[in-house]
Protein backbone atom coordinates (compact mmCIF):
# COMPACT_ATOMS: atom_id res chain seq x y z
CA UNK A 1 0.00 0.00 0.00
CA UNK A 2 2.85 2.52 1.10
CA UNK A 3 4.28 1.41 -2.57
CA UNK A 4 1.35 1.90 -4.31
CA UNK A 5 0.42 5.52 -2.67
CA UNK A 6 4.55 6.77 -3.26
CA UNK A 7 4.61 5.66 -6.83
CA UNK A 8 0.68 7.45 -7.24
CA UNK A 9 2.13 10.89 -6.17
CA UNK A 10 5.41 10.19 -8.04
CA UNK A 11 2.62 10.27 -11.41
CA UNK A 12 0.64 13.07 -10.06
CA UNK A 13 4.00 15.32 -9.60
CA UNK A 14 5.15 14.45 -13.20
CA UNK A 15 1.73 14.92 -14.25
CA UNK A 16 1.00 18.25 -12.95
CA UNK A 17 4.72 19.73 -13.78
CA UNK A 18 3.47 18.57 -17.89
CA UNK A 19 0.23 20.14 -17.16
CA UNK A 20 2.28 23.21 -16.41
CA UNK A 21 4.70 23.12 -19.55
CA UNK A 22 1.00 22.96 -21.69
CA UNK A 23 -1.41 25.38 -22.78
CA UNK A 24 -5.11 24.82 -22.95
CA UNK A 25 -6.73 26.47 -26.57
CA UNK A 26 -10.42 27.71 -26.64
CA UNK A 27 -11.82 24.42 -27.33
CA UNK A 28 -10.15 22.63 -24.56
CA UNK A 29 -7.06 20.85 -26.03
CA UNK A 30 -3.64 21.10 -24.20
CA UNK A 31 -0.94 22.15 -26.73
CA UNK A 32 2.99 22.47 -26.36
CA UNK A 33 3.67 26.05 -26.83
CA UNK A 34 6.55 26.70 -29.51
CA UNK A 35 9.53 28.06 -28.20
CA UNK A 36 10.94 31.18 -30.82
CA UNK A 37 14.51 31.43 -30.46
CA UNK A 38 15.14 33.49 -33.47
CA UNK A 39 13.95 35.85 -35.93
CA UNK A 40 11.90 34.22 -38.74
CA UNK A 41 13.32 33.52 -41.50
CA UNK A 42 16.75 32.59 -40.27
CA UNK A 43 18.43 29.91 -41.97
CA UNK A 44 19.90 27.38 -39.40
CA UNK A 45 22.26 24.36 -41.00
CA UNK A 46 24.30 21.91 -38.81
CA UNK A 47 25.56 18.41 -38.26
CA UNK A 48 27.60 16.57 -40.42
CA UNK A 49 25.83 17.87 -43.64
CA UNK A 50 26.36 21.47 -42.98
CA UNK A 51 30.39 20.61 -41.98
CA UNK A 52 31.13 18.41 -45.79
CA UNK A 53 29.45 21.40 -47.14
CA UNK A 54 31.99 23.66 -46.05
CA UNK A 55 34.90 21.41 -47.11
CA UNK A 56 33.22 21.31 -50.63
CA UNK A 57 32.95 25.31 -51.03
CA UNK A 58 36.66 25.24 -49.80
CA UNK A 59 38.08 22.88 -52.35
CA UNK A 60 35.92 24.87 -55.01
CA UNK A 61 38.10 27.66 -54.35
CA UNK A 62 41.21 25.42 -54.31
CA UNK A 63 40.47 24.15 -57.52
CA UNK A 64 40.43 27.50 -58.90
CA UNK A 65 44.03 28.39 -58.11
CA UNK A 66 45.30 24.90 -58.34
CA UNK A 67 47.07 25.65 -62.18
CA UNK A 68 49.23 28.59 -60.92
CA UNK A 69 51.81 26.85 -58.69
CA UNK A 70 55.60 26.25 -59.87
CA UNK A 71 57.42 27.61 -62.65
CA UNK A 72 55.16 25.96 -65.25
CA UNK A 73 52.26 27.25 -63.68
CA UNK A 74 49.41 29.30 -65.63
CA UNK A 75 47.63 32.72 -65.01
CA UNK A 76 44.58 33.50 -64.33
CA UNK A 77 42.84 36.67 -65.84
CA UNK A 78 40.31 38.71 -63.34
CA UNK A 79 37.40 40.80 -64.35
CA UNK A 80 36.11 42.48 -61.57
CA UNK A 81 32.49 45.04 -62.22
CA UNK A 82 34.75 48.19 -62.30
CA UNK A 83 36.33 46.98 -65.42
CA UNK A 84 39.27 46.44 -63.82
CA UNK A 85 41.67 43.38 -65.54
CA UNK A 86 44.83 41.92 -64.09
CA UNK A 87 46.64 39.50 -64.74
CA UNK A 88 48.82 37.21 -62.42
CA UNK A 89 49.68 33.86 -60.90
CA UNK A 90 49.86 35.12 -57.30
CA UNK A 91 47.51 33.28 -54.57
CA UNK A 92 46.70 36.03 -52.62
CA UNK A 93 46.35 38.40 -55.18
CA UNK A 94 43.52 36.15 -56.83
CA UNK A 95 41.82 35.42 -53.05
CA UNK A 96 42.04 38.85 -52.98
CA UNK A 97 39.96 39.34 -55.89
CA UNK A 98 37.90 36.57 -56.37
CA UNK A 99 35.36 38.40 -53.62
CA UNK A 100 34.27 35.26 -51.83
CA UNK A 101 31.44 35.54 -50.38
CA UNK A 102 30.99 31.85 -48.50
CA UNK A 103 31.48 32.33 -44.48
CA UNK A 104 33.85 29.27 -44.07
CA UNK A 105 36.43 29.70 -47.28
CA UNK A 106 36.83 33.17 -46.40
CA UNK A 107 39.42 31.30 -44.28
CA UNK A 108 41.24 30.49 -47.10
CA UNK A 109 41.45 34.08 -48.00
CA UNK A 110 42.84 35.04 -44.34
CA UNK A 111 45.67 32.72 -44.98
CA UNK A 112 46.72 33.63 -48.22
CA UNK A 113 47.08 37.19 -46.66
CA UNK A 114 48.55 36.30 -43.55
CA UNK A 115 51.54 34.11 -45.72
CA UNK A 116 51.94 36.89 -48.34
CA UNK A 117 52.26 39.59 -45.19
CA UNK A 118 54.40 37.48 -43.14
CA UNK A 119 56.51 35.65 -45.34
CA UNK A 120 55.67 36.94 -48.97
CA UNK A 121 55.80 34.20 -50.68
CA UNK A 122 54.40 30.69 -50.92
CA UNK A 123 50.55 32.22 -51.19
CA UNK A 124 49.21 29.27 -53.31
CA UNK A 125 51.09 26.47 -51.76
CA UNK A 126 49.19 26.91 -48.66
CA UNK A 127 45.90 27.61 -50.06
CA UNK A 128 46.74 24.60 -52.14
CA UNK A 129 48.02 22.77 -48.72
CA UNK A 130 44.55 23.73 -46.92
CA UNK A 131 42.37 22.30 -49.64
CA UNK A 132 44.14 18.82 -49.65
CA UNK A 133 44.12 18.32 -45.77
CA UNK A 134 40.48 18.85 -45.79
CA UNK A 135 39.81 16.92 -48.65
CA UNK A 136 41.86 13.91 -46.97
CA UNK A 137 39.28 14.46 -43.93
CA UNK A 138 35.93 14.37 -45.51
CA UNK A 139 36.16 10.30 -45.86
CA UNK A 140 36.72 10.20 -41.93
CA UNK A 141 33.71 13.01 -41.66
CA UNK A 142 31.35 11.15 -43.87
CA UNK A 143 32.04 7.69 -41.89
CA UNK A 144 31.34 9.28 -38.10
CA UNK A 145 35.03 10.48 -36.69
CA UNK A 146 34.18 13.11 -34.47
CA UNK A 147 36.08 16.17 -36.10
CA UNK A 148 38.16 17.06 -32.68
CA UNK A 149 39.86 13.33 -33.14
CA UNK A 150 41.27 14.68 -36.57
CA UNK A 151 41.91 18.02 -35.14
CA UNK A 152 44.16 16.62 -32.36
CA UNK A 153 45.83 14.77 -34.61
CA UNK A 154 46.43 17.23 -37.57
CA UNK A 155 47.71 19.52 -34.93
CA UNK A 156 50.37 16.94 -34.24
CA UNK A 157 51.46 15.56 -37.37
CA UNK A 158 52.00 19.40 -38.09
CA UNK A 159 53.98 19.84 -35.00
CA UNK A 160 55.92 16.96 -36.00
CA UNK A 161 56.54 18.54 -39.44
CA UNK A 162 57.77 21.89 -38.23
CA UNK A 163 60.46 20.25 -35.92
CA UNK A 164 61.27 17.92 -38.86
CA UNK A 165 61.85 21.51 -41.31
CA UNK A 166 63.86 23.02 -38.71
CA UNK A 167 66.26 19.72 -38.62
CA UNK A 168 66.63 19.70 -42.50
CA UNK A 169 67.36 23.41 -43.06
CA UNK A 170 70.61 24.48 -44.20
CA UNK A 171 72.20 27.93 -42.82
CA UNK A 172 73.83 30.27 -44.86
CA UNK A 173 75.19 31.98 -42.21
CA UNK A 174 78.99 32.63 -41.57
CA UNK A 175 79.69 33.21 -45.47
CA UNK A 176 81.57 35.97 -47.00
CA UNK A 177 79.53 38.95 -49.04
CA UNK A 178 80.10 37.33 -52.14
CA UNK A 179 78.90 34.25 -51.59
CA UNK A 180 75.85 35.34 -49.20
CA UNK A 181 74.74 37.48 -52.31
CA UNK A 182 75.16 34.45 -54.67
CA UNK A 183 72.98 32.36 -51.99
CA UNK A 184 70.42 34.70 -51.96
CA UNK A 185 70.22 35.69 -55.63
CA UNK A 186 69.68 31.38 -55.66
CA UNK A 187 66.59 31.49 -53.46
CA UNK A 188 65.45 34.65 -55.50
CA UNK A 189 65.54 32.84 -58.93
CA UNK A 190 63.68 30.13 -56.94
CA UNK A 191 60.52 32.52 -56.57
CA UNK A 192 61.17 34.52 -59.49
CA UNK A 193 60.92 30.88 -61.91
CA UNK A 194 57.01 30.58 -61.35
CA UNK A 195 56.27 34.20 -62.07
CA UNK A 196 55.82 35.93 -65.27
CA UNK A 197 59.47 37.50 -65.37
CA UNK A 198 60.81 33.84 -65.26
CA UNK A 199 62.34 34.15 -68.65
CA UNK A 200 64.27 36.95 -66.92
CA UNK A 201 65.10 35.80 -63.62
CA UNK A 202 68.94 36.17 -63.30
CA UNK A 203 68.55 39.77 -64.60
CA UNK A 204 65.73 40.76 -61.98
CA UNK A 205 66.96 38.42 -59.32
CA UNK A 206 70.35 40.15 -59.18
CA UNK A 207 68.30 43.33 -58.64
CA UNK A 208 66.84 42.14 -55.75
CA UNK A 209 69.36 40.85 -53.91
CA UNK A 210 71.15 44.48 -54.77
CA UNK A 211 67.82 45.85 -53.74
CA UNK A 212 67.52 44.77 -50.15
CA UNK A 213 71.40 44.62 -49.43
CA UNK A 214 71.19 48.39 -50.27
CA UNK A 215 68.94 48.77 -46.98
CA UNK A 216 69.67 48.86 -43.38
CA UNK A 217 71.00 45.25 -42.56
CA UNK A 218 69.15 45.67 -39.01
CA UNK A 219 65.76 47.17 -40.23
CA UNK A 220 65.33 45.68 -44.28
CA UNK A 221 62.47 48.03 -44.22
CA UNK A 222 60.53 47.26 -47.70
CA UNK A 223 59.31 50.55 -47.65
CA UNK A 224 63.03 51.76 -48.94
CA UNK A 225 62.35 50.45 -52.10
CA UNK A 226 60.88 52.08 -54.08
CA UNK A 227 58.64 50.97 -57.42
CA UNK A 228 58.07 53.20 -60.38
CA UNK A 229 56.47 51.31 -63.70
CA UNK A 230 57.32 53.18 -66.87
CA UNK A 231 55.33 51.36 -70.16
CA UNK A 232 57.23 50.57 -72.93
CA UNK A 233 60.43 49.51 -73.18
CA UNK A 234 61.90 45.94 -72.46
CA UNK A 235 61.70 43.75 -69.22
CA UNK A 236 66.01 43.75 -69.66
CA UNK A 237 65.46 47.56 -69.48
CA UNK A 238 64.32 48.01 -65.89
CA UNK A 239 67.37 49.61 -63.81
CA UNK A 240 68.15 49.84 -60.23
CA UNK A 241 68.88 53.46 -58.96
CA UNK A 242 70.91 52.91 -55.99
CA UNK A 243 69.68 55.99 -54.50
CA UNK A 244 66.05 57.54 -55.04
CA UNK A 245 64.40 57.90 -58.19
CA UNK A 246 60.60 59.82 -58.39
CA UNK A 247 58.59 61.24 -61.54
CA UNK A 248 59.17 64.71 -62.74
CA UNK A 249 56.54 66.56 -60.69
CA UNK A 250 54.02 69.02 -61.64
CA UNK A 251 55.87 72.28 -62.62
CA UNK A 252 54.89 75.63 -63.47
CA UNK A 253 56.79 78.46 -65.48
CA UNK A 254 60.08 78.50 -65.54
CA UNK A 255 61.14 75.16 -64.05
CA UNK A 256 62.50 74.37 -67.85
CA UNK A 257 64.74 76.88 -67.01
CA UNK A 258 66.26 75.20 -63.91
CA UNK A 259 69.76 73.56 -64.34
CA UNK A 260 68.70 69.76 -64.92
CA UNK A 261 72.37 68.00 -63.58
CA UNK A 262 73.96 68.99 -60.68
CA UNK A 263 77.67 67.22 -59.09
CA UNK A 264 77.62 67.03 -55.12
CA UNK A 265 74.60 69.10 -54.96
CA UNK A 266 73.32 70.14 -51.01
CA UNK A 267 69.92 69.15 -50.86
CA UNK A 268 66.92 70.98 -48.98
CA UNK A 269 63.74 68.87 -47.75
CA UNK A 270 60.65 71.03 -46.89
CA UNK A 271 57.11 70.44 -45.72
CA UNK A 272 56.29 73.78 -46.44
CA UNK A 273 54.48 76.18 -49.13
CA UNK A 274 56.50 78.38 -51.11
CA UNK A 275 53.34 80.58 -53.04
CA UNK A 276 51.08 83.39 -52.04
CA UNK A 277 48.58 82.34 -49.79
CA UNK A 278 45.06 83.95 -50.87
CA UNK A 279 42.63 85.21 -48.50
CA UNK A 280 39.79 82.91 -46.20
CA UNK A 281 36.57 82.96 -48.34
CA UNK A 282 35.08 85.43 -45.55
CA UNK A 283 38.46 87.64 -45.38
CA UNK A 284 37.65 91.49 -44.86
CA UNK A 285 39.89 94.23 -44.45
CA UNK A 286 38.79 98.01 -43.31
CA UNK A 287 40.39 100.63 -44.06
CA UNK A 288 40.76 104.20 -43.25
CA UNK A 289 43.73 105.34 -45.33
CA UNK A 290 43.43 104.09 -49.25
CA UNK A 291 47.66 103.99 -49.21
CA UNK A 292 47.58 101.08 -46.04
CA UNK A 293 46.12 98.91 -49.08
CA UNK A 294 49.40 99.07 -50.66
CA UNK A 295 51.01 98.52 -47.58
CA UNK A 296 49.14 95.09 -47.25
CA UNK A 297 49.89 93.81 -50.31
CA UNK A 298 53.35 94.38 -50.17
CA UNK A 299 53.24 92.75 -47.24
CA UNK A 300 52.32 89.41 -48.85
CA UNK A 301 54.85 89.69 -51.40
CA UNK A 302 57.39 90.69 -48.64
CA UNK A 303 56.52 87.46 -46.53
CA UNK A 304 56.94 85.41 -49.70
CA UNK A 305 60.54 87.04 -50.96
CA UNK A 306 61.59 86.37 -47.36
CA UNK A 307 61.12 82.37 -47.39
CA UNK A 308 62.59 82.25 -50.82
CA UNK A 309 65.93 84.65 -50.23
CA UNK A 310 65.88 82.34 -47.06
CA UNK A 311 65.80 78.89 -49.08
CA UNK A 312 68.59 80.49 -51.46
CA UNK A 313 71.02 81.40 -48.55
CA UNK A 314 71.35 77.93 -47.22
CA UNK A 315 73.36 77.00 -50.34
CA UNK A 316 70.57 74.44 -51.66
CA UNK A 317 71.03 74.00 -54.81
CA UNK A 318 68.09 71.12 -55.14
CA UNK A 319 65.03 72.32 -53.38
CA UNK A 320 61.96 69.32 -52.69
CA UNK A 321 58.59 70.38 -50.77
CA UNK A 322 55.72 67.98 -49.86
CA UNK A 323 53.54 71.11 -50.37
CA UNK A 324 53.26 73.35 -53.58
CA UNK A 325 56.23 75.43 -54.53
CA UNK A 326 54.10 78.27 -56.83
CA UNK A 327 55.13 80.05 -60.49
CA UNK A 328 56.86 83.05 -58.30
CA UNK A 329 59.01 80.37 -56.61
CA UNK A 330 59.96 78.43 -59.37
CA UNK A 331 60.98 81.41 -61.66
CA UNK A 332 62.90 83.01 -58.93
CA UNK A 333 65.36 79.34 -58.14
CA UNK A 334 65.39 79.16 -61.86
CA UNK A 335 67.06 82.98 -62.29
CA UNK A 336 69.92 81.78 -59.36
CA UNK A 337 70.34 78.65 -60.89
CA UNK A 338 68.79 76.19 -58.05
CA UNK A 339 66.68 73.17 -59.08
CA UNK A 340 63.37 72.55 -57.34
CA UNK A 341 60.26 70.69 -57.08
CA UNK A 342 57.10 70.67 -54.82
CA UNK A 343 54.14 68.43 -54.57
CA UNK A 344 56.77 65.43 -53.68
CA UNK A 345 55.46 62.24 -52.80
CA UNK A 346 55.72 61.65 -48.78
CA UNK A 347 57.27 58.51 -49.66
CA UNK A 348 59.79 59.82 -52.04
CA UNK A 349 60.27 62.56 -49.61
CA UNK A 350 61.24 60.43 -46.95
CA UNK A 351 63.61 58.09 -49.05
CA UNK A 352 65.39 61.31 -50.36
CA UNK A 353 65.99 62.43 -46.48
CA UNK A 354 67.20 58.52 -45.91
CA UNK A 355 69.75 58.30 -48.72
CA UNK A 356 70.87 62.10 -48.57
CA UNK A 357 70.74 62.78 -44.63
CA UNK A 358 68.61 65.56 -45.24
CA UNK A 359 66.24 66.52 -42.50
CA UNK A 360 62.86 67.62 -43.73
CA UNK A 361 62.15 71.26 -42.37
CA UNK A 362 58.81 73.18 -41.90
CA UNK A 363 60.76 76.50 -41.21
CA UNK A 364 63.41 77.87 -43.39
CA UNK A 365 64.09 80.22 -40.66
CA UNK A 366 67.73 79.36 -39.14
CA UNK A 367 68.41 76.27 -41.66
CA UNK A 368 72.07 75.24 -40.81
CA UNK A 369 74.70 73.43 -43.16
CA UNK A 370 73.77 70.07 -40.87
CA UNK A 371 70.18 70.10 -42.02
CA UNK A 372 71.21 69.45 -45.45
CA UNK A 373 71.51 66.49 -48.02
CA UNK A 374 73.95 65.68 -50.45
CA UNK A 375 74.76 63.41 -53.10
CA UNK A 376 76.83 62.70 -55.94
CA UNK A 377 74.99 63.21 -58.54
CA UNK A 378 71.68 64.59 -59.38
CA UNK A 379 70.21 64.06 -62.75
CA UNK A 380 66.69 64.56 -64.67
CA UNK A 381 66.54 61.52 -67.06
CA UNK A 382 64.12 60.16 -69.71
CA UNK A 383 62.31 56.98 -68.61
CA UNK A 384 60.06 56.22 -71.63
CA UNK A 385 57.58 59.32 -71.87
CA UNK A 386 58.35 60.03 -68.35
CA UNK A 387 60.99 62.66 -66.64
CA UNK A 388 62.62 61.02 -63.28
CA UNK A 389 64.65 62.83 -60.98
CA UNK A 390 67.55 60.35 -60.10
CA UNK A 391 69.11 60.97 -56.57
CA UNK A 392 72.69 58.76 -57.34
CA UNK A 393 75.59 57.92 -54.79
CA UNK A 394 74.02 59.10 -51.45
CA UNK A 395 76.49 58.91 -49.11
CA UNK A 396 73.87 57.53 -46.26
CA UNK A 397 72.31 55.33 -48.80
CA UNK A 398 69.19 53.23 -46.83
CA UNK A 399 66.97 53.07 -49.83
CA UNK A 400 67.09 52.29 -53.90
CA UNK A 401 64.44 52.74 -56.59
CA UNK A 402 63.61 49.99 -59.02
CA UNK A 403 62.38 51.50 -62.34
CA UNK A 404 60.47 48.75 -64.26
CA UNK A 405 59.95 48.83 -67.64
CA UNK A 406 57.34 46.69 -69.87
CA UNK A 407 54.94 46.92 -73.21
CA UNK A 408 51.31 46.73 -71.27
CA UNK A 409 50.16 47.94 -68.32
CA UNK A 410 49.22 44.78 -66.87
CA UNK A 411 52.42 43.27 -67.23
CA UNK A 412 54.33 45.68 -65.51
CA UNK A 413 51.21 44.93 -62.79
CA UNK A 414 52.28 41.65 -62.13
CA UNK A 415 56.30 42.04 -62.56
CA UNK A 416 56.07 44.62 -59.95
CA UNK A 417 54.01 41.63 -57.65
CA UNK A 418 56.68 39.16 -58.59
CA UNK A 419 59.43 41.13 -57.56
CA UNK A 420 58.08 42.20 -54.41
CA UNK A 421 57.64 38.34 -53.35
CA UNK A 422 61.16 38.47 -54.81
CA UNK A 423 62.42 40.88 -52.28
CA UNK A 424 60.49 39.40 -49.45
CA UNK A 425 62.18 36.10 -49.60
CA UNK A 426 65.63 37.63 -49.96
CA UNK A 427 64.16 39.67 -46.63
CA UNK A 428 63.13 36.86 -45.17
CA UNK A 429 66.61 34.66 -46.18
CA UNK A 430 69.02 37.34 -44.67
CA UNK A 431 66.88 37.90 -41.57
CA UNK A 432 66.42 33.74 -40.72
CA UNK A 433 69.09 32.09 -42.76
CA UNK A 434 68.26 28.69 -43.03
CA UNK A 435 66.90 27.17 -46.42
CA UNK A 436 65.11 24.06 -47.22
CA UNK A 437 65.29 22.14 -51.02
CA UNK A 438 62.14 23.11 -53.39
CA UNK A 439 60.84 21.10 -56.14
CA UNK A 440 58.46 19.26 -53.74
CA UNK A 441 61.81 17.72 -51.99
CA UNK A 442 60.91 18.81 -48.63
CA UNK A 443 57.27 17.06 -48.83
CA UNK A 444 57.81 14.16 -49.75
CA UNK A 445 60.59 14.13 -47.09
CA UNK A 446 57.68 15.06 -44.49
CA UNK A 447 55.36 12.69 -46.05
CA UNK A 448 57.71 9.74 -45.46
CA UNK A 449 58.57 11.06 -42.15
CA UNK A 450 55.30 10.93 -41.02
CA UNK A 451 54.48 8.05 -42.19
CA UNK A 452 57.27 6.27 -40.16
CA UNK A 453 56.19 8.27 -37.79
CA UNK A 454 52.15 6.94 -37.77
CA UNK A 455 53.08 3.36 -37.19
CA UNK A 456 54.21 3.53 -33.91
CA UNK A 457 50.47 5.14 -32.74
CA UNK A 458 47.92 2.89 -31.76
CA UNK A 459 44.37 3.51 -32.91
CA UNK A 460 42.39 5.93 -34.87
CA UNK A 461 45.45 8.89 -34.73
CA UNK A 462 47.45 6.71 -37.38
CA UNK A 463 45.36 6.98 -39.68
CA UNK A 464 44.57 10.62 -39.48
CA UNK A 465 48.30 11.17 -39.45
CA UNK A 466 49.21 9.15 -42.79
CA UNK A 467 46.16 11.31 -44.03
CA UNK A 468 47.88 14.24 -43.27
CA UNK A 469 51.07 12.58 -44.81
CA UNK A 470 49.31 11.99 -47.99
CA UNK A 471 47.70 15.73 -48.46
CA UNK A 472 51.32 17.08 -48.24
CA UNK A 473 52.30 15.10 -51.43
CA UNK A 474 49.80 17.55 -53.21
CA UNK A 475 53.01 20.31 -53.91
CA UNK A 476 54.77 17.87 -56.10
CA UNK A 477 51.88 16.18 -57.66
CA UNK A 478 50.28 19.52 -58.92
CA UNK A 479 54.26 20.29 -59.43
CA UNK A 480 54.23 17.44 -62.49
CA UNK A 481 50.49 17.73 -63.42
CA UNK A 482 51.10 22.14 -64.42
CA UNK A 483 54.16 20.88 -65.92
CA UNK A 484 52.34 18.30 -67.79
CA UNK A 485 54.15 15.01 -66.68
CA UNK A 486 52.30 11.75 -65.71
CA UNK A 487 52.28 12.51 -61.59
CA UNK A 488 52.18 9.06 -60.76
CA UNK A 489 54.87 8.00 -62.30
CA UNK A 490 56.88 10.75 -61.05
CA UNK A 491 55.55 10.31 -56.95
CA UNK A 492 57.10 6.49 -57.26
CA UNK A 493 60.23 7.54 -58.16
CA UNK A 494 59.96 10.19 -55.23
CA UNK A 495 58.76 8.00 -52.70
CA UNK A 496 61.21 4.97 -53.20
CA UNK A 497 64.00 7.54 -53.40
CA UNK A 498 63.27 8.69 -50.32
CA UNK A 499 62.85 5.60 -48.75
CA UNK A 500 65.80 4.35 -49.51
CA UNK A 501 67.90 5.85 -46.86
CA UNK A 502 70.77 7.16 -49.44
CA UNK A 503 72.90 10.16 -48.38
CA UNK A 504 71.19 12.91 -50.07
CA UNK A 505 67.97 11.68 -50.89
CA UNK A 506 65.81 14.41 -48.36
CA UNK A 507 67.04 16.87 -51.47
CA UNK A 508 65.66 14.83 -54.13
CA UNK A 509 62.39 16.59 -55.44
CA UNK A 510 60.65 17.01 -59.65
CA UNK A 511 63.00 18.44 -62.57
CA UNK A 512 59.92 20.32 -63.70
CA UNK A 513 62.60 20.59 -67.37
CA UNK A 514 62.34 16.86 -67.87
CA UNK A 515 59.89 14.88 -66.08
CA UNK A 516 62.41 12.81 -64.25
CA UNK A 517 63.59 13.81 -60.14
CA UNK A 518 67.08 15.54 -59.35
CA UNK A 519 68.90 16.62 -56.24
CA UNK A 520 66.80 20.23 -56.08
CA UNK A 521 69.92 21.18 -53.49
CA UNK A 522 72.66 20.52 -56.05
CA UNK A 523 70.37 22.34 -58.72
CA UNK A 524 69.95 25.31 -56.67
CA UNK A 525 66.33 24.89 -56.14
CA UNK A 526 66.09 26.31 -53.06
CA UNK A 527 63.65 28.43 -50.34
CA UNK A 528 63.91 29.85 -47.06
CA UNK A 529 62.74 27.50 -44.28
CA UNK A 530 60.21 30.10 -42.68
CA UNK A 531 58.34 29.60 -46.01
CA UNK A 532 57.30 26.06 -45.18
CA UNK A 533 56.76 26.58 -41.73
CA UNK A 534 54.22 29.23 -42.18
CA UNK A 535 52.46 27.36 -44.44
CA UNK A 536 51.88 24.05 -42.41
CA UNK A 537 51.43 26.21 -39.57
CA UNK A 538 49.01 28.32 -41.36
CA UNK A 539 46.97 25.57 -43.69
CA UNK A 540 46.51 22.83 -40.56
CA UNK A 541 44.94 25.84 -38.19
CA UNK A 542 42.75 26.60 -41.64
CA UNK A 543 41.95 23.18 -41.76
CA UNK A 544 40.70 22.80 -38.06
CA UNK A 545 39.14 26.09 -37.87
CA UNK A 546 36.99 24.76 -40.87
CA UNK A 547 36.72 21.38 -39.27
CA UNK A 548 35.64 22.58 -35.92
CA UNK A 549 32.23 24.32 -37.48
CA UNK A 550 29.24 22.39 -37.28
CA UNK A 551 26.27 24.76 -37.56
CA UNK A 552 26.10 28.17 -39.92
CA UNK A 553 23.27 30.77 -38.56
CA UNK A 554 22.62 33.42 -41.18
CA UNK A 555 20.05 35.78 -40.38
CA UNK A 556 17.57 37.60 -42.67
CA UNK A 557 17.92 41.18 -43.48
CA UNK A 558 15.32 43.34 -43.16
CA UNK A 559 15.82 46.27 -45.83
CA UNK A 560 14.19 49.59 -46.06
CA UNK A 561 13.51 51.77 -48.94
CA UNK A 562 17.22 52.84 -49.37
CA UNK A 563 17.89 49.04 -49.24
CA UNK A 564 20.02 49.46 -45.86
CA UNK A 565 18.86 47.62 -43.16
CA UNK A 566 16.14 48.87 -40.90
CA UNK A 567 18.05 47.76 -37.39
CA UNK A 568 21.64 49.13 -38.77
CA UNK A 569 23.18 50.99 -36.17
CA UNK A 570 22.81 54.86 -36.24
CA UNK A 571 20.07 54.70 -38.26
CA UNK A 572 16.37 56.52 -36.64
CA UNK A 573 13.37 54.88 -36.59
CA UNK A 574 11.40 56.46 -39.26
CA UNK A 575 14.56 58.72 -40.46
CA UNK A 576 14.34 62.70 -40.66
CA UNK A 577 15.17 65.05 -38.13
CA UNK A 578 12.10 65.54 -36.40
CA UNK A 579 10.76 61.83 -37.03
CA UNK A 580 9.04 60.11 -34.30
CA UNK A 581 10.02 57.12 -33.01
CA UNK A 582 14.34 57.31 -33.45
CA UNK A 583 16.62 59.71 -33.36
CA UNK A 584 17.39 60.11 -36.79
CA UNK A 585 20.52 60.63 -38.62
CA UNK A 586 23.27 62.22 -37.13
CA UNK A 587 21.48 62.88 -33.35
CA UNK A 588 23.60 62.02 -30.70
CA UNK A 589 22.85 59.12 -28.12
Amino acid sequence: TCFRKATTDRRAGRTSRTMAGLMQMPNGQMIQPQIVLLREGTDTSQGKGQLISNINACMAVVDSIRTTLGPRGLDKLVHDDKGVTTISNDGATIMKLLDIVHPAAKSLVDIARSQDSEVGDGTTTVVILAGEFLRECKPFVEDGVHPMNIIKSFREAARLAIDKVKSLAVSIEGKDAAEKADLLKKCAMTTLSSKLVGGEKEFFADMCVNAVMSLDQDLLDPRMIGVKKVMGGAMRDSFLVDGVAFKKTFSYAGFEQQPKYFDNPKVLCLNLELELKSEKDNAEVRLTDPGAYQEIVDAEWNIIYDKLEKCVASGAQIILSRLAIGDLGTQYFADRGIFCAGRVAEDDLVRVTKATGAKVQTTVNDVTPEQLGNCEVFEEKQVGNERFNLFRGCPSSKTCTMVLRGGAEQFIEEAARSLNDAIEIVRRAVKNAAIVPGGGAIDMELSRHLRDHARGIEGKGQLFINAFAKALEIIPRQLCDNSGFDATDVLNKLRQKHASGDPGAANFGLDVNTGGIIDTYEAFIWEPSLVKINAIGAACEATCLVLSIDETVRNPRSEGADGQPIHAPGRGGRGGRGGRGGRGRGMRR
